[in-house]
């Protein structure tokens, strides 16, 4: 897309930057928040608030101008409570007819490598899924429902683990009794999450499913370690049980958008931190 408008419903650490960066690329961008107060975060960047609430039974918008766009970005990833497996479809489902109402033909939909169950595959598009989690069933379930409609055509992207901005993978170790599984890692940095968007706007890709993780799986001992030592915590301890694990294969998206990560390894995250100090 050269020129157009964008609505990105959900602007939160993907969000806001991923609006800002098109904002640099001369489309205009909405952004919806579920409250007022956060209003000043979106201008700030350039990104025309709106304010949307999004339940299992009702859509609460303040301007239905919001859905006057080209395309719409849901970026609302499933929360960790009870029932999601029930709650997050019949929220996607909640928002349908407003797309339909408001005719826009174009979607995309940030989900996730969890619809993957870890069964020491390599995980493909193609894959029947059948995910361990009770949010991955709920991303499979709101997929369907979008993959199903004939009116607008989605994209899906199933990005890996965020970093990158202010996600230290580090964090992951504040607990003093975290066991790093000797697994390899499928991660995406937040650069390359916004130039995969970007590439899919401008290559109008519709109608596709595309996992997006960092080409290259680092084992997470080698990763979590590298994390602890340039952040000055204890090394992780390492699990010495066999565990289950998954790789997630993103070649359909770099044969289909042309598309050259910034991080072919999420190490290379860590040296850019890393130097970065000196």
């Amino acid at each position: 897309m050269k020129e157009g408008i964008v609505s990105i419903l959900g602007c939160g650490w993907l969000g806001v930057p991923l609006g800002k960066y098109l904002l640099g690329h001369k489309l205009s961008v909405k952004g919806s928040v579920t409250s007022p107060e956060k209003f000043n975060l979106l201008r700030t960047n350039g990104v025309l608030p709106y304010q949307i609430i999004l339940t299992d039974s009702d859509v609460k918008v303040d301007d239905p101008s919001f859905f006057k766009s080209d395309v719409l970005i849901l970026s609302i990833p499933p929360k960790r409570i009870d029932g999601i497996e029930r709650i997050f479809p019949a929220q996607i489902a909640q928002v349908i007819p407003i797309i339909l109402k408001a005719e826009i033909r174009k979607v995309i939909f940030i989900s996730s490598t969890s619809v993957y169950p870890d069964d020491m595959q390599i995980a493909r598009e193609t894959d029947v899924l059948s995910p361990d989690k009770a949010s991955g069933k709920a991303l499979v379930q709101a997929e369907n429902l979008l993959r199903n409609q004939t009116e607008f055509q989605t994209t899906i992207i199933r990005f890996g683990g965020l970093i990158g901005a202010d996600r230290n993978p580090a964090r992951f170790l504040q607990r003093s009794d975290r066991i790093i599984a000797n697994t390899p890692v499928n991660l995406i940095h937040q650069d390359d999450c916004i130039g995969i968007i970007s590439a899919i706007l401008e290559k109008n890709l519709w109608g596709e499913t595309l996992n997006a993780c960092s080409p290259e799986h680092p084992l997470k001992k080698d990763f979590y370690g590298r994390a602890a030592q340039i952040s000055g915590l204890p090394e992780p301890l390492i699990s010495d049980q066999a565990e289950v694990y998954k790789i997630v294969d993103s070649s359909k998206l770099e044969r289909l958008l042309k598309y050259k990560f910034k991080y072919l390894s999420p190490m290379d995250y860590l040296n850019s931190l890393d130097s970065s100090k000196t």
